[in-house]
C-alpha cells in the first residue's frame, strides 16, 4: 500500500512540474531499491528547477505614425460601440498615466503583440471589477 501511495504522489509531481524524467524524483538509498523523495525534497528540487529558468520579457513595439492612425480609428469605433452596450461600465482612467497604460494595452492587443487572454488578464489585474469590460473590448477589436 505504501508503494502505491508513493507512486501516486510521484505521478502527481511529474504531471504538475512537467518533468519528463520520473527518475529525477528518485534518490538512491543505501539499499539496492530506490527510495522516493519526500514532498519537501521534491518541492525544493522543483523550486530550484523553476529558479534556473530565465523569464524573458518581450519589448513591445511602439506604433509607427501610419499604424497609430489606423489604431486610432479602430479605437474610436470600439469606444463608440461600448456606449451601445447597457452592461458596459466605463473604466475610471483619471490620470494621464492610467490613460497611457490603457491605450498602450489596447494598442498591443490591436497590433497582436499580446493575445486576447493576455489583454484581459492584464486589465483585470489592474481593474478587478471590470472583467466584462476587458472581455468586451477584446471581442470588439476582433470585429474591426
Amino acid at each position: 500500500m505504501k508503494h502505491i501511495i508513493q507512486i501516486s504522489i510521484l505521478s502527481s509531481m511529474i504531471l504538475m512540474t512537467g518533468c519528463s524524467n520520473p527518475m529525477a524524483y528518485i534518490t538512491p538509498s543505501s539499499s539496492s531499491s530506490p527510495k522516493a523523495r519526500t514532498v519537501s525534497e521534491t518541492k525544493q528540487e522543483t523550486s530550484k528547477h523553476l529558479e534556473s529558468k530565465t523569464i524573458t520579457r518581450v519589448q513591445y513595439e511602439t506604433p509607427t505614425p501610419a499604424k497609430e492612425a489606423k489604431f486610432h480609428q479602430t479605437m474610436i469605433a470600439v469606444a463608440k460601440s461600448t456606449k451601445l452596450d447597457p452592461n458596459y461600465k466605463k473604466l475610471s482612467l483619471n490620470t494621464p498615466e492610467e490613460k497611457a497604460w490603457f491605450q498602450k494595452l489596447m494598442y498591443r492587443l490591436w497590433d497582436r503583440q499580446i493575445t486576447r487572454a493576455q489583454f484581459i488578464a492584464e486589465g483585470v489585474a489592474k481593474y478587478p471589477d471590470h472583467k466584462y469590460e476587458f472581455t468586451y473590448i477584446a471581442n470588439a477589436f476582433q470585429n474591426y
